[in-house]
C-alpha cells in the first residue's frame, strides 16, 4: 500500500483535556476507489480536503453508508482495537443493501485499517472514556443528476481523538418516544448504516431536543407501540432481574456491535437475558409497579449510556433509580470498558493490540 506521510504532525495542535466529539483529525486518512467495476489500490495519504463535482450523485441523492469504531489506549499504555472485524462485515452489508460494491477482501481492508491507526496511534488519548474514534465510509462518485446506481464510488477511513459522546462521566441523559415520527418500516433500510437514515431523524431529535430531552427514541412504524433503539444506540432495560432489549427480526434495527458485545458479557455474568419486542406500555406499568429496574443505550460512540428519564406524549416521565445510574448499567459499563482498556482479562478475544 502506497504511504505518503504528512511532513509536519498536527499532534501539538490538540488539547487532549478538551476534546470536542469530531473536531480534531489525524495526520493522515486512508483512501480507495472504484471504477471500471473494480476496487483499486489503498493509499495513507494526509488528511486534507478534496474536491468533488457540484453533480455529485451523493450529494443529490445520498448513496453513502459508514462506519464507527473506536481504538482505546489502555491502562498499560496499549492501543487496542475492538472487535473490529466486525465493522468491516457491517460495512459490506451496509454496502449490498444500498447497491455500493462491496469490499472484496475483509481481511485485507482490515489489514489496511490497522495500518492506518498504527500510523496514527499518538493521537489516541489515554484518559478513561476517551477514545480514537474511527470512520471508514463510502459514497457514490459519479457527477450525474440522474437517480441511478453510480459507477465510481470511494472508501476512505478518517480519524479523531474523543471524549465519551454523552460527557467524560458516566451520567444519566433522558429521552422522548415519539408517536409523531418513524425512523424505519419494513424492507427499508433502518438495518444498515445508510447516512440517509440519520439525516431523516435530525428533525425529530429536534423537536425533542425542544422539549427538554437529550434523545429521541422510536417506536415500530406500524403501530407507534413497541420500541426501536434510540437515535445513537441501542436499547435495553431490567425489568425483574431480566435485560430485555428489541429483537433484531423487524429488520428495522441496526445490529449494533456493542449490543452484541452487552449480551454476550450479560449471559456470561449469568444473567437472564430476552431479546424480543417490549411496548412502550409494558416500560410504563414496570416502572408504576417497581419492577423496571435499569434502563441504558449501547453504542460505539455512546459506550454504555445511562437513562434516566423517558418521554412520552400522554404521560408523566418515567423516572429509573432517581435519575442516577443504574446498577446493571454501571456493571456493564466496568465490564465492556474494563476490556477496551485493558483493565480486566478479554476473557472473548474481542480486542486486537496496535503495534509501537
Amino acid at each position: 500500500m502506497k504511504v505518503t506521510k504528512r511532513p509536519i504532525s498536527k499532534l501539538s495542535q490538540i488539547d487532549f483535556t478538551d476534546l470536542k466529539f469530531g473536531k480534531h483529525y489525524t495526520d493522515h486518512m486512508l483512501v480507495k476507489t472504484y471504477k471500471d467495476k473494480a476496487w483499486g489500490d489503498s493509499a495513507i495519504v494526509p488528511y486534507e480536503d478534496f474536491l468533488i463535482s457540484p453533480a455529485n450523485i451523493t450529494l443529490h441523492y445520498g448513496q453513502s453508508i459508514f462506519e464507527g469504531m473506536k481504538a482505546f489506549r489502555g491502562v498499560d499504555g496499549i492501543v487496542r482495537l475492538f472487535r473490529p472485524e466486525k465493522n468491516i462485515a457491517r460495512l459490506n452489508r451496509s454496502a449490498e443493501r444500498m447497491a455500493i460494491p462491496e469490499m472484496p477482501d475483509e481481511e485485507k481492508t482490515l489489514k489496511e485499517l490497522i495500518e492506518l491507526v498504527t500510523m496514527d496511534q499518538d493521537f489516541t488519548p489515554g484518559h478513561m472514556g476517551s477514545s480514537l474514534y474511527i470512520r471508514p465510509f463510502i459514497f457514490a462518485m459519479d457527477p450525474a443528476l440522474g437517480v441511478k446506481i453510480s459507477d465510481t464510488y470511494c472508501y476512505m477511513v478518517i480519524m479523531t481523538p474523543v471524549d465519551a459522546y454523552y460527557g467524560k462521566n458516566l451520567q444519566t441523559l433522558s429521552i422522548y418516544a415519539t408517536k409523531q415520527f418513524t425512523r424505519a418500516a419494513l424492507g427499508g433500510t433502518g438495518h444498515v448504516k445508510a447516512a440517509a437514515n440519520y439525516a431523516q431523524s435530525l428533525y425529530a431529535a429536534k423537536k425533542a431536543q425542544e422539549k427538554g430531552y437529550k434523545q429521541i427514541m422510536w417506536l415500530d412504524y406500524l403501530e407507534h407501540k413497541y420500541v426501536d433503539e434510540v437515535g445513537t444506540m441501542n436499547m435495553m432495560f431490567v425489568i425483574n432481574d431480566t435485560l430485555i432489549t428489541p429483537t433484531l427480526d423487524q429488520g428495522t434495527i441496526l445490529a449494533g456491535i456493542t449490543r452484541e458485545s452487552v449480551l454476550h458479557i450479560a449471559r456470561d455474568l449469568g444473567w437472564k437475558v430476552e431479546e424480543r419486542r417490549i411496548s412502550l406500555e409494558e416500560i410504563i406499568t414496570a416502572s408504576k409497579n417497581g419492577t423496571l429496574q435499569d434502563c441504558f443505550g449501547t453504542g460505539t460512540a455512546a459506550t454504555i449510556a445511562p437513562v434516566g428519564r423517558i418521554g412520552y406524549d400522554d404521560g408523566e416521565d418515567i423516572i429509573i433509580n432517581n435519575d442516577t445510574v443504574g446498577p446493571y448499567a454501571k456493571i456493564i459499563y466496568d465490564e465492556l470498558l474494563g476490556i477496551q482498556y485493558g483493565k480486566i482479562e478479554d476473557r472473548f478475544g474481542w480486542t486486537v493490540e496496535i503495534k509501537k
